[in-house]
């Protein structure tokens, strides 16, 4: 077993951590100030800065502009844009666009490829992945899926409801699930839809626990009757579901990475302040129940970055299947963590953690969403104990 990161790519990951510690921590407060007016200035500034160095869009294959890494290098760079909450949307690496350009990159035909994949990396335009429904539609259950497509002979016909489409609002096109047929294995297509196509509806976006960040507002839609030609259908008729699954699974070690980098920061503003701040006689680092906490903290952020980068190795082997339930694993190990971790600094530094003057409260206002996103918690523990029991995991990684 060699743990060690290629040349290549470990040349590349030193790169973005300078540049996230030199660049965007310190002009954090500035783009989130300006973001809450509407305003993109410093943003674009270092998303420019960025790309003048060679550091835009490095996720995706030399041929679309990137480093052409694979999933590892994709999970090395993401854990490092990650110490930031804005750090991946400065090297145009954030959710959803990077999972829609790596699933347009994949299924995408000539027409949509030039018509929506080109311009989204080049930064000009933004997408959304419109898959989750209100009840009684899809949620964390996709076989509940209600939105629909016919085709009336020339054109398809879509109709739905849609919502938690993240950026939507303002997204050039969507990527919308829906359902063609009531086979359960390939009863659902993905349609590439023109956001203000006629008959697509912005309803509203959805008030969170979290304040909105850039394109993190969840947006709520509805399609009556939209018409799609032949070429609005992404890879087959019937794929939809095999598609969603290449495009999640991938997507959750994106998540993992960005989420482990926030942890490992906020662990690390951690150690600062308790090895300065005096309590009952003696640093606060040195007394054994704050020492618990951050053992347990180190060890579940490296837990969750062997997982992670486990399943990146599968990937690139080819071993979809064991990927799968190693990404369930590390997704919900992961996401957990990060909201142990932040409710442990809030925690470690009393009064002054649970306000504002320090981003913890902040932090995990967004963090709470990890452990519903991309399937709850309880779903990836589902898969994990089914695989296991099935026979079809080996906890020897065979």
């Amino acid at each position: 077993m060699d743990f060690s990161i290629p040349e290549p790519i470990r040349t590349v990951q030193l790169r973005v951590r300078n540049f996230v510690s030199e660049h965007i921590i310190p002009n954090e407060n500035k783009v989130l100030e300006q973001d809450r007016r509407g305003e993109r200035a410093a943003m674009s500034e270092l998303q420019q800065t960025a790309r003048s160095m060679g550091l835009w869009t490095p996720h995706l294959p030399v041929e679309l502009g990137g480093q052409g890494l694979g999933v590892l290098g994709m999970c090395a760079l993401f854990r490092e844009m990650g110490r930031s909450m804005i750090g991946a949307r400065v090297f145009h690496c954030d959710a959803p666009d990077q999972g829609n350009m790596d699933l347009l990159a994949k299924a995408a035909g000539p027409i949509i490829r030039q018509r929506y994949l080109e311009p989204l990396v080049r930064g000009e335009i933004t997408s959304a992945f419109c898959m989750t429904e209100p009840a009684p539609g899809a949620g964390s259950d996709p076989s509940l899926l209600r939105t629909s497509a016919y085709w009336d002979g020339l054109q398809w016909v879509l109709d739905g409801h849609k919502w938690y489409s993240t950026g939507a609002r303002d997204a050039a096109f969507l990527i919308v699930m829906a359902r063609t047929s009531n086979d359960r294995k390939s009863g659902a297509t993905m349609f590439v839809v023109d956001r203000h196509a006629p008959g697509v509806s912005y309803v509203r976006d959805i008030p969170t626990m979290a304040e909105p960040l850039l394109a993190h507002r969840e947006a709520e839609l509805k399609f009556d009757g939209v018409r799609l030609g032949p070429d609005a259908v992404l890879g087959e008729v019937g794929d939809g579901f095999g598609l969603a699954q290449a495009r999640l699974v991938p997507a959750r070690l994106t998540h993992c990475m960005r989420w482990l980098g926030l942890a490992d920061r906020t662990l690390t503003t951690c150690r600062d302040y308790l090895g300065s701040r005096m309590a009952f006689g003696k640093l606060l680092a040195e007394h054994q129940l704050v020492q618990l906490k951050i053992a347990e903290g180190a060890t579940a952020i490296t837990t969750g970055n062997l997982l992670t980068f486990y399943c990146a190795h599968l990937l690139e082997h080819g071993n979809f299947a064991t990927a799968k339930t190693a990404s369930s694993m590390a997704k919900t190990h992961v996401a957990q963590t990060l909201c142990k971790v932040l409710d442990d600094a809030i925690q470690l530094h009393g009064g002054k953690g649970y306000s504002d003057d320090l981003p913890f409260a902040q932090w995990y206002r967004h963090a709470r969403a990890a452990r519903i996103a991309d399937g709850p918690d309880e779903v990836h523990q589902l898969v994990v104990a089914r695989e296991f029991l099935s026979g079809r995991f080996s906890l020897l990684g065979e």
